[in-house]
């Protein structure tokens, strides 16, 4: 016979309802569904975090918990810095560019040192949400300085890719740093993906090199779990 715990029992009871719940509907406010599966509050949003990470269900701050129907995962080795147009558009998946935001601002100690350029440098931030499927499914921010990219010099319609914008008029970065971490979502993160503060993100961070020593893109994404697939493939030295 197969013990399970109290908090399994909780998580398999609560799978069983998302389960049983239509793609888009609404969950029960979290008061009503911790009295109906017997648990407090607390203990209900630590199970339910575990099936947010799968993308079966999200929250969305003043409205609620829904269920989300299968969603298409975007998978991608990080041997090779490529865009999320160009992971999606090589599995036959479509994404949208929304909330974008491009303007000019001065480099704060993060972002100098980041890019290697003295404080209050003039920058140019990029900030959007990608959607796949009509959901947010990442935050991404690109910030450069603006002698290498002026506000005026993206597009207007641009697809959402600063990357895939420096490879198609020429640039030819020579090497990416990333960095990969989890991280809780900010307050201005959470509203643009909306979500709930503090829920748990993969958080990308990179720094492109024109060259040995110019850094030209400091990048930070945030990706809603479950969404992406992000993987390092290793070679065994023998």
């Amino acid at each position: 016979m197969v013990l399970i715990s109290p908090f399994q029992k909780l998580q398999a009871d609560l799978g069983a309802l998302i389960a049983s719940v239509p793609a888009g509907e609404r969950l029960p406010s979290e008061p009503k569904l911790a009295k109906q599966l017997g648990v407090s509050r607390a203990t209900l949003r630590e199970a339910m975090r575990t099936f947010e990470t799968q993308g079966l269900i999200r929250r969305r701050q003043g409205a609620g918990t829904f269920v989300v129907g299968d969603a298409p995962v975007l998978e991608s080795g990080l041997e090779v810095l490529e865009s999320i147009q160009t992971m999606a558009k090589r599995m036959g998946l479509s994404v949208t560019v929304g909330n974008l935001s491009v303007e000019t601002v001065l480099a704060n100690e993060k972002q100098a040192q980041k890019l290697g350029v003295p404080l209050n440098t003039s920058l140019t931030r990029v900030s959007r949400v990608i959607s796949t499927t009509e959901r947010a499914a990442a935050y991404l921010v690109d910030i450069l300085p603006t002698e290498f990219l002026a506000v005026d010099d993206l597009p207007k319609q641009f697809n959402g890719s600063v990357l895939d914008f420096m490879l198609g008029r020429g640039d030819l970065p020579t090497v990416a740093k990333i960095g990969v971490n989890a991280s809780s979502a900010s307050s201005s993160v959470a509203k643009a993906l909306e979500i709930q503060r503090g829920d748990v993100l993969l958080r990308l961070s990179s720094r492109i090199y024109l060259d040995s020593d110019q850094v030209i893109d400091y990048s930070l994404g945030y990706f809603l779990p479950g969404y992406f697939d992000f993987h390092i493939l290793g070679h065994i030295q023998r």
